[in-house]
């Protein structure tokens, strides 16, 4: 099922606050790559972008881990602020703008495609120097203030919640139940709990000849452990068939290491990280199942959602190669 496309005649309401330069829309049309959101780029007859990230009608395929969508821009917005490329959230929708919820943010150019980043030539040059750019802005994000209403989780309330999504598909996984149990007799206290994007990965980052242009999809964010997002980077699903580069296909840990200890000014606890790139590979594959369940039950459709679901097989491999490890 896709996405009905946003009224014309709201979008041309909205126009001034989207195109400060002026100008009638000249484009309307769907961008690839949000799985479990809603993405359009408007397009005005004097070169302004804009894009419109909208919750999808009922919450199809949305994780119940996600934060409301009007959270999700304010932290974008202060990330910017802090020096965390961002794009600028222009609006946030109202109930009287008739689009849903969501909101507007300036068009970033770049790179999002994972496996251009890490293969492509245009990137050879980059790709040296993105894995301790991405400490440091990882850093940079766990400085940030948290917002009203970010809600707070530690290993053991995400393990919860991934359970009660993974009993959804009814479906035996015996690697999963394996690790389900390690995850839960390691898991680690939550002391100091700080902003974490929760979704911080190759795959989520607008890559220039100059590095991240753009931190993208924050839905997932929380106050956690800020080891979650140094251990999500390096799991295997995002080398992107560069499984000797464990930091996104394009570095090495001790990089993305060294970056996030020169601004956060903290030691990185590696043996923490690690824990959670376990639980980030759990987290994956049950996300994988979700998709198969969504397909199932015909509340989503379409080629992207089918390779998704499929994957899951991946992550058993790579918890069977985690947990032989640990």
């Amino acid at each position: 099922m896709s996405a009905a496309p946003p009224d014309p005649e709201a979008l041309k309401r909205l126009a001034p606050k989207l195109a400060p330069g002026g100008g009638d829309i000249l484009d309307v049309r769907p961008l690839s790559g949000g799985a479990s959101q809603d993405l359009w780029l408007i397009e005005f007859t004097h070169g302004e972008r804009a894009v419109l990230r909208r919750a999808p009608e009922g919450g199809a395929g949305r994780s119940d881990l996600a934060i409301p969508i009007e959270l999700e821009a304010a932290l974008i917005k202060a990330a910017g602020e802090s020096g965390v490329p961002s794009p600028r959230v222009l609006h946030v929708l109202e109930p009287a703008d008739g689009l849903g919820a969501g909101f507007f943010m300036q068009h970033v150019t770049g790179e999002a495609l994972g496996q251009r980043i890490v293969k492509d030539d245009a990137f050879a040059a980059v790709r040296p120097r993105l894995a301790r750019q991405c400490g440091e802005i990882i850093a940079r994000i766990h400085a940030l203030a948290p917002p009203p209403g970010l809600p707070v989780k530690d290993a053991r309330v995400t393990l919860d919640a991934l359970e009660r999504q993974y009993r959804i598909e009814n479906w035996p996984r015996p690697v999963f139940e394996l690790a389900f149990r390690w995850l839960r007799a390691h898991a680690p206290p939550l002391s100091q709990p700080t902003v974490i994007h929760g979704d911080f990965r190759n795959g989520n980052l607008l890559i220039g000849e100059n590095g991240v242009r753009a931190v993208l999809d924050w839905e997932l964010a929380h106050a956690g452990d800020p080891m979650e997002d140094l251990g999500w980077i390096c799991v295997n699903s995002w080398r992107f068939g560069v499984p000797d580069k464990p930091v996104g296909g394009f570095g090495e840990r001790e990089e993305l290491y060294a970056g996030y200890e020169a601004i956060s000014g903290k030691p990185v606890d590696r043996a923490r990280a690690r824990y959670w790139e376990v639980l980030g590979t759990l987290r994956w594959g049950v996300i994988c199942t979700l998709s198969a369940v969504a397909l199932r039950e015909g509340l989503v459709s379409g080629i992207e959602r089918a390779m998704i679901a499929r994957r899951a097989s991946e992550t058993e491999l790579d918890l069977i190669n985690l947990l032989r490890d640990a």
